[in-house]
């Protein structure tokens, strides 16, 4: 079992409640209060490019990267022929970050930093975003908290559309904070009218606020800020989402 080999084609169907609108407001407001160097953005983990597109649309200059190739080639298909500059993807992790040039602001959205579950390879992957970051750029990026993993252990879950269906089950291993997600996915081939049959596994890992401020901190980043869930206020101590704001030092 592998992460995203045969959920790519069904990802958007089976997140369609996902309002990615409502996150690239929510990026917006960040940006209207804090202005960025330039225009272009790149968007971590980008997946099918849901919101690298609706980014896009609003004006921005963006950058996919994402470590599935079958992901990437929904966001490619996806952002085909967006006006008025069609976003370019990359195949790369976090980790391995490596960019033709500098960016602006980074976002990295809905818990893809959770996915990261090794504390030394997310180091090195904010290392390469401040790297790549103009001075005075912005970083920010959510996860689900420790609080919500914690939650979700022994937990099984049902998503189904008219032609997609899956069951997934949560397992948290106290010991190393990874919480499992064990996933059976059935999809319809239009073409055959038969149902085909996959499994992956997918793990995130639970952070703490002191310990990815401290990862931060010791990549270079400056006036690193917290949020609640798609709020502009502090997380309140039950918040299942945390945001993350942070700037690379220098800029106006």
């Amino acid at each position: 079992m592998s992460s995203y080999d045969f959920l790519a084609g069904c990802y958007d169907r089976l997140t369609y409640d996902v309002d990615y609108s409502a996150w690239a407001d929510y990026i917006e407001k960040h940006v209207r209060k804090n202005p960025l160097p330039g225009n272009t953005v790149l968007d971590l983990a980008c997946g099918t490019g849901s919101l690298t597109r609706e980014l896009a649309l609003r004006g921005y200059e963006m950058i996919g990267v994402d470590r599935s190739p079958e992901m990437l080639a929904q966001a490619a298909e996806k952002n085909r022929g967006i006006a008025p500059i069609e976003p370019i993807f990359l195949c790369q992790s976090m980790e391995r970050l490596d960019l033709y040039g500098t960016i602006d602001a980074c976002v990295c959205c809905l818990d893809s930093v959770n996915y990261v579950t090794d504390p030394q390879k997310l180091r090195r992957a904010f290392a390469r975003v401040q790297l790549f970051l103009t001075p005075g750029g912005l970083f920010l990026f959510d996860i689900n908290t420790p609080a919500k993993l914690e939650g979700l252990d022994g937990q099984v879950f049902l998503d189904e559309t008219e032609d997609t269906y899956c069951v997934w089950r949560a397992e948290l291993s106290k010991r190393s904070q990874i919480c499992s997600y064990f996933m059976d996915i059935f999809r319809l081939d239009p073409t055959t009218g038969q149902w085909d049959r996959g499994e992956e596994l997918h793990r995130e890992r639970a952070y703490s606020v002191p310990e990815l401020t401290s990862l931060l901190e010791e990549a270079g980043f400056i006036d690193i800020r917290t949020f609640g869930e798609l709020k502009m206020r502090p997380p309140k101590p039950d918040e299942r989402r945390i945001f993350f704001t942070a700037r690379k030092k220098g800029g106006r």
